[in-house]
């Protein structure tokens, strides 16, 4: 198993798991709070503002799991892309996994979507726990500003 998960026995993973699901959380409430804002107090369109809380969404899931879920000192540089085509393979699995469901067996699209808001966090908490933010990634701490 992956160090990221094999170095914390017990409550340790517990905590993970939970600070993991805490993050993601915290992360859907900007998004729909930054989409709320645009749209009721800015006049943006839905569509548009719910793009802004996506974007909103992903700097604060990378923030949390950065420093508070994971504990990395890997490099923004190095982390920041991985975060980020971590979350890019999460849309596409997402995309696969409603219309593998909805075109290939013929199910309603809530079916599909509801597996997928399964499988996506478990992808991605263990792709970004391995991949993005190991602690045993190759850089160090590059002073206040990287933390």
């Amino acid at each position: 198993m992956t160090g990221f998960w094999a170095d914390r026995p017990g409550r340790g993973r517990v905590a993970l798991l939970a600070r993991y699901g805490i993050s993601g959380i915290v992360s859907a409430v900007v998004h729909l709070g930054v989409l709320s804002i645009f749209v009721s107090h800015f006049g943006y369109a839905p569509a548009v503002a719910t793009n802004l809380g996506f974007a909103a969404s992903i700097v604060a899931s990378y923030s949390l799991q950065r420093w508070w879920v994971f504990k990395s000192n890997r490099l923004h540089r190095e982390a920041v892309p991985r975060f980020l085509l971590v979350t890019m393979v999460a849309a596409g699995l997402n995309a696969s996994i409603v219309y593998v469901g909805t075109e290939t067996l013929g199910y309603s699209a809530l079916g599909p979507q509801l597996l997928a808001l399964v499988v996506i966090p478990v992808s991605n908490f263990v792709l970004n726990g391995a991949f993005t933010f190991h602690a045993g990634a190759q850089g160090e701490s590059e002073g206040l500003l990287n933390h």
